[in-house]
């Protein structure tokens, strides 16, 4: 075989390996933003992790307090804070107990009817 034979065959390999792992990863992600969350993910949610985001919470505040000078210096306040403090918030707050922060979105995204 020449060069440029196995040149175009790796390439082919390569773009049907590449298509394939793409459909896979695709239904492996429906999958899980159909899936309930089970009782154990509940659990661990509301035992481990809520307490351990609302504490990043309170220190993402501390933190956006402490900086708030220097942001506002630089014009990056609302930045800061969606950073620091809104984005933790809202994973400790409004996240469905034990769904991951896709699973969510996905649930909580408005429908074509709702935008109307």
């Amino acid at each position: 075989m020449t060069f440029t034979t196995r040149r175009a065959i790796a390439g082919l390999l390569l773009l049907t390996a590449g298509l394939t792992a793409n459909i896979s990863v695709a239904d492996e992600l429906d999958d899980q933003l159909n899936q309930r969350p089970s009782a154990a993910a509940m659990t661990i949610d509301a035992v481990i992790a809520r307490p351990m985001l609302f504490a990043g919470t309170l220190g993402g505040t501390a933190l956006f307090v402490a900086t708030l000078p220097f942001s506002a210096l630089g014009g990056k306040v609302e930045e800061a804070a969606n950073t620091l403090v809104v984005g933790l918030a809202k994973s400790t707050f409004t996240r469905c107990l034990g769904c991951t922060a896709m699973q969510d979105s996905w649930k909580n995204k408005p429908t074509t009817n709702e935008q109307q």
